[in-house]
């Protein structure tokens, strides 16, 4: 992978940590919190839009939409188990699942859809990343899957990292393939997905709305920072890096979000995280010199 493209993940990295700690001080919103930010999304990067359409514009075929509708309906579903996921299950369990095997299952996507080169550096550094998430979501406590109780939380993170994995492999098909340009495709997919949500919350617009109360100026955070960390990665696979290589490289946000958790909220990071932190950091030089 370029410097170029290490560089775009690395950034992706940051605005995903970022928006991640901004989230989880609104995850008890749930559904209408995701509406939200989906909307001011729309809103926010429409311009950029406008503006791409004017000077690039967009060649549409039946093969564009599908993958927008595709990848509208993976993004959806993800969301919808991840609330569902947290609901009967630990975070502590979930969470590691989702984010292990979403990349490892995105590499292997890579491999047998887009055929994609395997080389053993960029094996290595993805199995090193894998790694650093489980140790970084556990605090290093891996015993705590042995529990019967953790394997609900198994069951859910896994059809979630399906999910991540799926709508990964969809995207790196759409921008490198179908050479849909990264803003435009995360922006149609981000109206779609807003639009497909729309009658529920409209049925229920006087409790969304006061569920939002007090919770907008994280939407608009969110709205702005998630799509910029996704189109950047997006980028990065348009400019040629490998699907298998940038997957697990995105996971460097659990690296970031760690270390932010301790230097700015001045939360305790035991050995197994700090372990964690550097597996991640160990695949990530792995993965650049792939």
């Amino acid at each position: 992978m370029s410097y170029s493209s290490l560089i775009l993940v690395v950034l992706a990295a940051m605005a995903h940590a970022t928006w991640n700690l901004l989230a989880k001080r609104a995850a008890m919103v749930g559904a209408p919190f995701v509406f939200a930010y989906g909307l001011c999304a729309s809103v926010l990067y429409a311009p950029w839009v406008v503006w791409v359409l004017m000077h690039d514009g967009m060649t549409w075929t039946w093969p564009v939409v599908g993958a927008i509708l595709t990848s509208s309906l993976l993004h959806l579903g993800y969301s919808l188990c991840l609330q569902r996921g947290y609901q009967v299950a630990d975070l502590s369990v979930v969470y590691p699942i989702a984010r292990g095997t979403g990349p490892l299952l995105s590499t292997t996507g890579a491999f047998l859809l887009l055929h994609e080169p395997a080389t053993g550096t960029g094996i290595a550094g993805m199995l090193c990343v894998v790694i650093g998430v489980l140790l970084i979501a556990t605090q290093g406590r891996l015993a705590i899957f042995k529990q019967a109780q953790a394997w609900i939380g198994v069951r859910w993170g896994m059809v979630i990292g399906l999910f991540i994995a799926a709508y990964t492999v969809v995207d790196a098909y759409g921008v490198k393939v179908l050479l849909i340009s990264p803003v435009l495709f995360d922006w149609f997919t981000c109206v779609t997905r807003t639009a497909m949500m729309t009658p529920h919350m409209l049925h229920r617009r006087a409790q969304a709305w006061e569920s939002m109360r007090g919770h907008w100026h994280l939407a608009l955070a969110v709205g702005l920072l998630s799509p910029l960390g996704y189109i950047l990665v997006l980028y990065a696979l348009r400019n040629g890096a490998p699907l298998s290589l940038v997957a697990p490289a995105r996971e460097m946000s659990m690296m970031l979000g760690t270390l932010a958790g301790m230097f700015l909220l001045r939360e305790k990071v035991g050995p197994g995280r700090l372990a964690g932190c550097l597996s991640i950091l160990v695949g990530v030089v792995l993965l650049g010199s792939a």
